[in-house]
């Protein structure tokens, strides 16, 4: 046997959990081409005919047919699920209904036009992200799709066209799907139908081609999706190549990073990082990195770079990281060497020369300081270089701060001139620096280089011969000038980098701390509705506005807790269970049912998805930002793990509870089986003799033997008595009836039933006279002595004596019964008043262990007490308490 080319077992693995994967999934297969007109919807219905031929339950979800004849023939034959209407600006547009697929389940939909945009108000914004939730469900689906309308040729495809495609979908639908087939025909034949207008109408056919469809673009196109194929089929060679071991050198698989700056291209470079690690099956990985400035970008900025590290995950990135640091290329190349990342992908700002020289290259940092890292740098298109104005966040009102500026140099100009005659001019500089630093630490950076400017204006003006004048005698205050000019901006920047540093980590820490309670308050939470209150409260002082959290129940979620008195509509209702289902964010700032006026997270831990927590914020803008919205997603997962945890908690209690059920019905089975067989045998005997020949048993012998069957039955009598009562206080359907009763005469009534069995043993009997009436039940007070009599006779030696005390005790009336057997150790008082439970070596005793426990519950359910004590020279006395 060849050992190298045995099958790699943890490929094999991989394979087969892969398998197991998609056999709970519907399959998807799509029908690419290059352009419109090339067949791919005929194609589809000709596969679909096949299928129902072969009785595959087969229906048209929707099917855009364009007018075209050939397209509607083919439909006939075939279920079609009708479109629903969505009426938009007045308009009545047709979207496929899901829930009415969903619902049918067929085993085959057809689903054309994968990158359709649905109309507002559909649950999804994409026809895509339908598909996923059919194939969630195991339908499968077939589709159609342009090769242009894939994510990471877009920008590719629109320098060869010059139309930028607005409907994509990501690569790794492609990527996911089960089979591709590639529907081809050459430019030439395309062309002649879209002349004969087997493609559009011909007002839109001239317009075609004149635009897109040039013969050089539809050449280009048809080659990318040719080769876009031929890539999915190396890739499953390589697969199986991997799984079944071939001889093959591999070679070291390559890691691409794209560095995400929130400049307009930066998404360019995402989808040029995606379609370079497609072509060198490598992966690769998305980067931005935080710094002091940050907290100066406007909304649209940090909403830009929020959109562009969601396209790097929907691109299929590996890892989307944000990392915060004062230096990015630093930054940037630490997280590469520990990647082992092969090769960066940046971005090249069209900016002036100056700024390079003034604020350093970062491309020319990368190259030099990233050695052995191969640096592929993608320049901006001209209209892409305009990067979006930063604003300065003022630390108050800007007036005032400017004003203080003027008051500040204005005061050190008088504190330069009391000790003018003292200090060199140079040194007066010392004071105007110090007017700098106030300045930028508490005005902030604007007013801070105001002040240096007026602190350069006001030293040559009022101490720099000739005074009162900007003229300057000496040019060697030229130098002066400029130094102080120049610190003065430094010690600006440095103050205000500083300040943006420590604002920076003050959210971060006061973030930090916010999941730290969280976790603490949720680690000490004992049930679910602290948990939820928990979590209530710790969002809402996060975010301003209304939060819920819906748990599930039965095949819906409902709010199980709200922050106030709102109602959450069945809408909202159906837009979180989305969310619950798919495990996915849904409703407000998503792209799943976006006209939600909440945004939903799923409660998900371990693939599972325990709830889902709802958010209303009063500023959408504020509360839907990148960091805010990582902030709930944590939210989110610690609130899962707790309920996660109360669940299992649940879970094992109810383990227990089952377990011990099971212990219980074995011993009471052993019990029944065990001590109903010794009684039932001699009533059996006892009865057989006496029938069998009446008068060869002598009088007396007849006596005995009934005697004998009369105790034996009395037994059971009291033993499926205690079985009764037990499963009624089980079951909290025991009945108690009081009545006043003396306490002898239910002492006396019990004695005269066990006369048989105290003959041979004394019983001192101590009852006051004076002892007042006892409010009981006398039928169970009258078992409970019984039963602990029936222990006593059993559990000390024959012959000796046994005492009955009563006495009144603090308006409690004391019973005790006391025997001369062994005791009970001082470790098992307390253990034998539970069910079924025997004391070590008692095995051959006939019992059940059911008496003292049923003791214990007729006594508390009179609101008394029962406990055992030993006596100092040998024996036991059971102690009960009941109220007067």
């Amino acid at each position: 046997m060849n050992l190298e080319r045995r099958p790699d077992p943890d490929a094999l693995l991989a394979q087969v959990e892969a398998e197991e994967r998609q056999k709970a999934q519907g399959k998807l297969k799509i029908f690419l081409g290059y352009a419109a007109g090339v067949g791919k919807t005929y194609s589809m219905l000709e596969a679909a005919h096949s299928r129902k031929a072969e009785g595959v339950d087969v229906v048209v979800a929707v099917v855009e047919t364009h007018g075209r004849t050939e397209t509607e023939v083919l439909l006939q034959g075939l279920e079609r699920i009708p479109l629903r209407q969505i009426e938009y600006r007045g308009v009545k547009l047709a979207e496929m209904d899901l829930d009415t697929v969903l619902a049918r389940k067929p085993k085959l939909a057809l689903v054309d036009e994968h990158a359709h945009t649905n109309a507002p108000g559909s649950r999804h914004a994409k026809r895509w992200q339908d598909i996923e939730e059919l194939l969630k469900a195991g339908i499968d689906v077939y589709t159609t799709l342009n090769i242009q309308h894939l994510e990471s040729f877009r920008d590719i495809i629109g320098q060869i066209t010059g139309v930028i495609q607005r409907e994509t979908v990501p690569d790794r639908v492609l990527d996911g799907a089960t089979e591709i087939e590639v529907v081809d025909l050459p430019p030439e034949e395309l062309l002649a139908r879209l002349q004969e207008g087997k493609v559009y109408i011909p007002e839109q056919a001239a317009r075609a081609m004149d635009n897109f469809f040039e013969s050089g673009n539809l050449i280009a196109l048809r080659e990318i999706t040719l080769r876009r194929a031929a890539d999915r089929v190396d890739e499953q060679m390589r697969s199986y190549l991997k799984t079944y071991q071939t001889p093959e050198l591999w070679p070291v698989p390559e890691r691409i990073m794209v560095c995400v700056s929130g400049a307009p291209g930066s998404e360019r470079l995402i989808r040029t990082a995606r379609r370079l690690a497609e072509e060198t099956k490598a992966e690769w990985f998305a980067l931005y990195v935080e710094t002091p400035g940050d907290d100066k970008l406007t909304q649209q900025n940090r909403e830009r770079i929020w959109q562009e590290l969601r396209l790097a995950e929907s691109l299929g990135a590996k890892e989307v990281t944000t990392l915060s640091a004062n230096s990015p290329v630093e930054a940037v190349l630490d997280y590469a060497r520990e990647r082992q990342i092969s090769r960066i992908v940046a971005g090249s700002p069209l900016r002036p020369r100056w700024r390079d020289w003034l604020q350093g290259s970062f491309i020319d940092q990368l190259l030099r300081r990233g050695k052995k890292i191969d640096v592929l740098v993608v320049s901006n298109e001209a209209e892409e270089t305009k990067k979006a104005r930063k604003t300065l966040r003022p630390l108050g009102p800007a007036w005032p701060g400017y004003l203080m500026s003027f008051f500040l140099v204005a005061l050190t100009t008088g504190l330069s001139t009391l000790f003018s005659h003292l200090l060199d001019p140079t040194n007066l500089v010392m004071l105007f620096l110090l007017a700098v630093v106030i300045a930028a630490l508490r005005l902030g950076f604007g007013p801070a280089v105001l002040t240096a400017v007026l602190s350069v204006v006001a030293f040559d003006f009022f101490f720099v011969r000739p005074y009162f004048s900007f003229a300057v005698e000496d040019t060697q205050y030229l130098l002066t000038f400029g130094g102080l000019m120049v610190v003065g901006m430094l010690i600006s920047t440095l103050v205000s980098r500083a300040r943006s540093q420590a604002e920076a980590l003050k959210t971060r820490e006061s973030q930090t701390n916010t999941l730290y309670a969280l976790s603490r308050e949720l680690a000490a939470a004992a049930d679910l509705k602290g948990i939820l209150e928990t979590v209530l409260n710790h969002v809402r002082g996060s975010i301003k506005g209304e939060v819920a959290l819906l748990l599930p129940e039965g095949e819906n979620v409902r709010p199980s807790a709200t922050s106030g008195n709102f109602e959450i509509s069945e809408k909202e209702i159906s837009v979180a269970l989305w969310a619950y289902r798919n495990g996915k964010a849904a409703g407000l700032g998503t792209e799943t049912l976006s006209s939600s006026s909440f945004l939903y997270l799923p409660l998900a831990t371990g693939g599972k998805t325990m709830g889902v927590l709802g958010v209303k914020p009063q500023d959408e803008a504020a509360a839907l930002s990148p960091e805010t919205r990582r902030l709930l997603e944590a939210f989110a997962n610690q609130a899962a793990l707790a309920i996660e945890r109360v669940n299992l908690a649940r879970k094992a209690e109810q383990t227990q509870i089952l377990q011990a059920t099971e212990r219980l019905e074995r011993a009471l089975l052993n019990s029944i089986s065990h001590d109903l067989r010794t009684p039932l045998s001699s009533i059996m005997g006892t009865l057989s003799s006496l029938r069998e020949d009446p008068s060869f048993i002598k009088a007396a012998g007849q006596m005995e033997l009934l005697d004998l069957a009369l105790e034996e039955a009395s037994w059971m009598n009291r033993f499926v008595s205690n079985l009764l009562n037990m499963t009624r206080l089980e079951a909290g359907a025991l009945r108690i009836k009081k009545e006043p009763h003396e306490v002898q005469d239910l002492i006396g009534s019990v004695l005269n039933s066990l006369e048989a069995r105290l003959k041979s043993r004394g019983v001192k009997i101590q009852i006051p006279s004076s002892l007042p009436l006892v409010n009981v039940d006398p039928v169970l007070m009258a078992q409970v002595i019984m039963n602990l009599l029936d222990n006593s006779l059993k559990y000390s030696p024959p012959g000796t004596p046994l005492e009955i005390e009563a006495a009144i005790s603090d308006s409690w009336i004391e019973i005790r019964i006391s025997d001369h057997g062994p005791g009970v150790p001082a470790e098992h008082r307390h253990q034998i008043f539970e069910k079924f439970f025997r004391l070590p070596g008692t095995e051959g005793v006939r019992g059940t262990g059911l008496g003292l426990a049923i003791s214990k519950g007729i006594v508390e359910a009179h609101q008394g007490k029962i406990w055992v004590e030993n006596l100092p020279a040998g024996g036991a006395k059971f102690i009960l308490t009941l109220p007067t």
